[in-house]
């Protein structure tokens, strides 16, 4: 299954927006800065990269039930494990 460019444009942009969060926290990691704003904005870059994923999942399930018949033609446990691998 090959992901439908146009559709992926929001999870493109958001990848690209926790790339740029994620140059801060070196950079914040390099000027010394407090512990508790280095993790923060960590903890940002994790759940940004996490809905990227989610939202690509998703997308594929839902191209797997338009384009094809139904749940009849899904690979669930390939779904499945695809889910669990961003848990």
């Amino acid at each position: 299954m090959e992901l439908d460019p146009t559709e992926m444009t929001p999870v493109i942009n958001r990848i690209k927006r926790a790339r740029g969060q994620l140059d801060g926290v070196l950079r914040m990691l390099e000027e010394g800065r407090d512990c508790e704003d280095v993790v923060t904005q960590l903890a940002a870059v994790s759940k940004a990269l996490d809905k990227a994923g989610f939202a690509i999942v998703a997308s594929g399930l839902q191209q797997c039930l338009t384009a094809g018949d139904g749940m009849d033609s899904v690979d669930v446990k390939k779904m499945e494990k695809l889910f669990l691998s961003l848990a």
